[in-house]
């Protein structure tokens, strides 16, 4: 992990900013764990209501891509990040004796950080880095927000919803018992580039345009995730010539090193890349999105209103990106990986041309008023509300 630890001089500094908060976030590993976290802190600084941040992460180089430019970015703010490595070097959920093991080492390292930043609010995240946070917090009396991204809550909100003072959760399905004094419903965090929903027919072309697809013809975006998707670049590799012989594009995000995966660069109108550094424009040129259902994409994809077919990861254990999925109604589809065939190849075809118009229209308006667009809003008050109160 790269080094963020700023200057003492600029945490004092900013640690007299009048009314701002001193915050620690734990999470990391995916960048659904990690862009959650940003958009708040974007939020926050925006608003001049953060004066200090450490970030307890896992140190994976995933991490490094979804969190560039964030300390240029809230500067003279004091920013540091802390590695927890609790998982396995390949990455995957650690055992329990690994956890026995690393868990007690990583909450001491936790505590040292939280004391030197003077935290007033943990924001837990999820994933398993935010267990040793949360000791910790616990420990010196610091408050813990947790934030439950996903339809079907994760281990960490499990574990540690009974020792926090508030759980926030972006999707309803989670709200078993419904909303009371600690659990209460905000939305998914977004960046204030998705809040203004969907983009108007010339924002569309103009999109389209700049990233050098033809506005006159159909565009599918396709979005592995942070990590890419096997089955997701099997497919569209597999198909990639059907679809460019039907006059419809594709632009393929693959993940990070696995550019080997897409369907090449001869075929007119298709574009394979790694990562995609500007999501909102990317969606904003779709006409249709291919993609899993990771919490923060589909996010995004709701909140421009983009039509979609959600492949969920097929060896999750609880199935929450089929539940993702779920909680934006009909204004996706959920095709499950087999599913992925010349069958369906065809389909996509007839949704994104002029026999899917109304299909299309029908999904789009459905996602429009799917989720609220201010979460990261809604998130902040509850951290600020709870800090002030805990003084």
């Amino acid at each position: 992990m790269t080094s963020d630890r700023v200057r003492p001089s600029v945490v004092a500094e900013t640690a007299t900013t009048s009314g701002a908060l001193r915050v620690a976030l734990a999470g990391g590993g995916t960048g659904g764990h990690i862009l959650p976290g940003r958009y708040l802190l974007e939020h926050a600084h925006a608003n001049r209501r953060v004066a200090d941040v450490v970030w307890f992460q896992t140190g994976r180089p995933v991490e490094d891509r979804a969190m560039a430019g964030l300390a240029e970015h809230l500067a003279p703010i004091a920013l540091e990040r802390v590695a927890l490595p609790l998982e396995p070097e390949g990455g995957g959920a650690p055992s329990l004796g690994r956890l026995g093991v690393l868990t007690l080492p990583a909450a001491r390292r936790a505590r040292v950080a939280l004391k030197r930043h003077r935290a007033e609010v943990l924001v837990g995240l999820g994933g398993f880095t935010t267990l040793p946070a949360a000791l910790a917090a616990r420990s010196l009396g610091i408050p813990i927000v947790l934030v439950e991204i996903n339809a079907a809550a994760g281990r960490a909100t499990r574990w540690l919803a009974p020792f926090s003072a508030r759980v926030a959760h972006a999707w309803r399905a989670t709200l078993a018992h419904g909303e009371d004094a600690k659990h209460h419903w905000i939305g998914p965090p977004l960046a204030e580039r998705f809040q203004h929903g969907a983009p108007s027919e010339l924002e569309t072309r103009a999109a389209a345009d700049s990233l050098g697809f033809d506005p006159d013809r159909p565009l599918v975006v396709v979005l592995g995730g942070s990590q890419g998707a096997l089955g997701l670049n099997r497919f569209v590799a597999a198909h990639a010539a059907f679809f460019s012989a039907n006059g419809v594009q594709v632009l393929h995000q693959t993940g990070p090193g696995r550019a080997r995966e897409g369907a090449g660069s001869a075929l007119e109108g298709y574009r394979a890349i790694e990562y995609v550094d500007d999501v909102q424009r990317v969606l904003a040129a779709a006409t249709f999105v291919l993609c899993r259902g990771g919490a923060s994409t589909l996010a995004e994809v709701g909140a421009l209103a983009r039509p979609a077919c959600v492949v969920p990861y097929p060896h999750s254990p609880d199935h929450h990106q089929e539940l993702n999925a779920r909680e934006l109604g009909i204004g996706v589809r959920v095709v499950h990986e087999p599913g992925l065939d010349a069958a369906f190849a065809r389909e996509l075809v007839r949704l994104v041309g002029p026999a899917g118009e109304r299909e299309r229209s029908a999904m789009s308006a459905a996602l429009a008023v799917a989720l609220p667009r201010d979460g990261v809003a809604r998130l902040w008050t509850e951290i600020e509300s709870l800090a002030r109160s805990s003084t």
